[in-house]
């Protein structure tokens, strides 16, 4: 590498010192010294305005890749040439998600960028490799069918190209070398929130409202059987596979629960689904991943959107001190509303646990039907009218 510091020749700084008209030019000069430490001639002399910080730029990337290939490998890093990536699926505030083929498997690769090219702080960069790091290291241990399937990551990139957008050749890009990715199996059926809102008309049979919740219910029971507590339980961070199976995906705030719940407070989550005890900067636990659940299922039943008109300041004032909840249809049965009402109880102490709530939801009836009904079958009001069957 270069040191860059200020000219030292005598004469020059004679010059300036009698206020010469070239002083001002001077205060921007610096000089670049070799590897030998001597003092460079007149012509080795460059104004900082006009440093090529592209090759600068080009330079640390090198240096930044050379770092990497000597650390060691962790156990969840993968081979980048065997990974080839087809095209994006969705964007986000820190990263894109690509479609691609992973030494033979259809996969999703999730890029987060580090702002390489100087779109992003320094403390925006070093929140999204703390992000990264974290996820990784929950998601590499979990195995379970409610789960995503984490496949592996890489810290650097240097060897990856993704699809260049707006190309209509198929033009490739090289990957700025300090991006990480993240590598999971791919999910056909998209987000459990997409699959909602497609249904938001006609709703959903009773039996498949009870499947979709018990495989979330169940995926949360392992990971709190593992210490986990997700933290931003949604239906948007839920994917469904070609035959509705619902997998937990995005750890990225996940965290292995504090034994001294004191030790994990901080508006984590996603506004409409954080506990009030999350809303209100207090100590939490698993517990608040219940409550999330609590909101996901009485979106699952009535395939809408909870609190929809609502400032983030009203639905923290509505939530936390009037006790605010989705209003439960009344078309609703009595057994599925009554995991709600557990669930999302404002006493974290009085819900249940995720296992609690799997024996719950195993032990509702789905033959008699009782699913939400559709506008256009209830003559205006979605709680009259014939019931659906399972």
């Amino acid at each position: 590498m270069f040191m860059m510091d200020r000219g030292s020749n005598p004469q020059e700084e004679k010059e300036d010192e009698k206020g010469g008209a070239n002083s001002s030019r001077k205060s921007n000069e610096f000089e670049i010294k070799g590897k030998a430490g001597r003092s460079p001639n007149k012509s080795e002399f460059f104004r900082a305005d006009q440093i090529d910080l592209t090759n600068l730029d080009r330079h640390l990337s090198r240096v930044w890749t050379k770092a990497e290939a000597r650390r060691p490998k962790e156990e969840w890093e993968i081979d980048l040439k065997k990974l080839d990536i087809k095209s994006i699926i969705a964007q986000g505030t820190f990263g894109t998600v690509y479609r691609g083929v992973y030494d033979g498997q259809d996969v999703a690769v999730k890029l987060l960028d580090w702002g390489e090219q100087g779109t992003k702080t320094e403390s925006e960069i070093a929140q999204i490799r703390v992000s990264f790091e974290q996820e990784v290291a929950v998601w590499h241990k979990l195995d379970n069918q409610n789960v995503t399937k984490f496949i592996g990551a890489s810290m650097g990139t240097s060897e990856l190209r993704i699809p260049a957008q707006n190309s209509l050749n198929g033009d490739l890009i090289q990957v700025p070398s300090r991006t990480c990715c993240v590598v999971v199996e791919y999910l056909a059926g998209g987000t459990l929130k997409n699959y909602l809102i497609k249904n938001r008309r006609k709703k959903l049979a009773f039996k498949v409202v009870i499947q979709l919740a018990l495989d979330l219910s169940r995926g949360l029971s392992y990971l709190h059987s593992k210490k986990i507590v997700h933290r931003d339980v949604k239906t948007e961070n839920m994917l469904l596979d070609k035959s509705r199976t619902v997998k937990i995906a995005d750890f990225g705030v996940a965290r292995v629960e504090a034994q001294n719940p004191k030790d994990m407070t901080g508006e984590t989550g996603t506004l409409g689904y954080m506990a009030p005890e999350v809303l209100d900067g207090k100590p939490y636990n698993r517990k608040c991943d219940v409550y999330s659940f609590g909101i996901c299922l009485w979106e699952i039943y009535c395939c809408e959107m909870p609190y929809p008109d609502l400032s983030f300041a009203e639905l923290t004032s509505a939530v936390v001190r009037q006790n605010l909840r989705p209003e439960i249809p009344r078309c609703c049965p009595s057994s599925l509303a009554n995991v709600m009402k557990k669930c999302w109880d404002a006493n974290s102490d009085k819900r249940p646990e995720m296992d609690e709530v799997v024996r719950l939801l195993e032990a509702i009836d789905t033959s008699k039907g009782g699913g939400m009904i559709p506008v256009d079958q209830s003559q205006g009001c979605l709680c009259f009218g014939k019931s659906r069957g399972p």
